[in-house]
């Protein structure tokens, strides 16, 4: 049963983050026939605690509400300082009676000081997935989704992704009908699957080899050209295996998914920042034929190019 609801926030907190939580849980919705929640704003001592923005929250709880609550959740805070041990107390205890327990972007940072990161499936914000790895090497981050629940154990990427994980709780413990009337009160999609790719700024740049510099740059500035193991081992005057043994050595990729993930990363420029249409984007980035390039697309980012476009593109004369 989801009941009471809990929100830690540590200093400074980011105040969008928190919002969605309130907005998800803070709001008194029983006129509609839906649910009540026992929502409190949880600190150390009760105390305020200032926001990134420059100005203090009154929370108006300790964190007494956590030790009790159906759902204790963790909303980032921007700090490399370790949480205080109150606080990861709380999430330890939450976590051992079997609370659900919930990270929103670089919350995960708190989960895993606590230790609830080791040995489970994670994420948290692309721009922080490789740090959370380093710092929790037992946590198996996935860097390229919205959420992961794993056991009781929520973990979302960054901002918006915090909607789609609080609504597949809210579904997972009320039924879709209650998760889908939040939403439309919300205006948000009432579905987006926690497989769904993050869409991370990945630079048009090779990765720096110690010999095969010079093929890759030629390559990257040829997308629209074909090219295979044969003919990138040509020019760096090698025989094809022992071309693809190098390259995977000193990019840690395979030539084929490197080169289909730059052609990905063309396409995406290009629908973001051209008015070109879609075939002449396959063209131009080497898929060929517009078939080709949704199959590339889909399979890395779970989106389509048209999809992608209306999220993305800039505004173009």
């Amino acid at each position: 049963m989801l009941n009471k609801v809990a929100v830690i926030a540590l200093p400074p907190v980011a105040v969008f983050e928190l919002g969605v939580l309130c907005e998800l849980f803070g709001y008194d919705r029983t006129d509609e026939g839906l649910p009540a929640y026992e929502f409190s704003v949880c600190t150390v001592g009760g105390r305020p605690v200032r926001t990134h923005a420059g100005f203090s929250l009154m929370p108006g709880h300790d964190l007494a509400p956590a030790e009790e609550a159906d759902l204790v959740a963790v909303v980032p805070n921007d700090s490399d300082e370790d949480p205080p041990e109150e606080v990861l107390g709380v999430l330890r205890r939450a976590h051992e009676r079997g609370a659900w327990v919930m990270s929103v972007c670089t919350g995960a940072f708190v989960l895993g000081a606590a230790g609830l990161l080791d040995g489970r499936r994670c994420t948290t914000h692309w721009r922080h997935t490789a740090r959370l790895a380093e710092r929790f090497p037992t946590a198996k981050v996935d860097p390229d989704v919205l959420y992961v629940a794993d056991g009781n154990v929520l973990t979302s990427a960054g901002t918006s992704a915090a909607v789609d994980c609080g609504l597949h709780l809210i579904r997972a413990e009320q039924g879709s009908a209650v998760a889908t009337q939040i939403a439309r009160r919300m205006v948000v999609p009432p579905h987006r699957d926690g497989g769904q790719a993050q869409f991370i700024e990945t630079p048009m740049q090779p990765i720096e080899c110690e010999t095969l510099q010079p093929v890759l740059t030629a390559v990257m500035e040829t997308l629209d050209r074909p090219h295979t193991v044969e003919t990138m081992a040509a020019q760096a005057r090698m025989s094809p295996r022992t071309f693809a043994r190098r390259f995977r050595a000193e990019t840690g990729a395979t030539p084929h998914d490197w080169l289909t993930n730059q052609r990905v990363l063309l396409a995406r420029r290009l629908l973001e920042d051209s008015g070109l249409g879609i075939d002449m984007i396959a063209v131009r980035a080497g898929f060929g034929s517009a078939a080709t390039l949704r199959h590339h697309f889909g399979q890395r980012l779970s989106t389509t190019p048209q999809a992608y476009r209306a999220m993305f593109r800039s505004r173009v004369a």
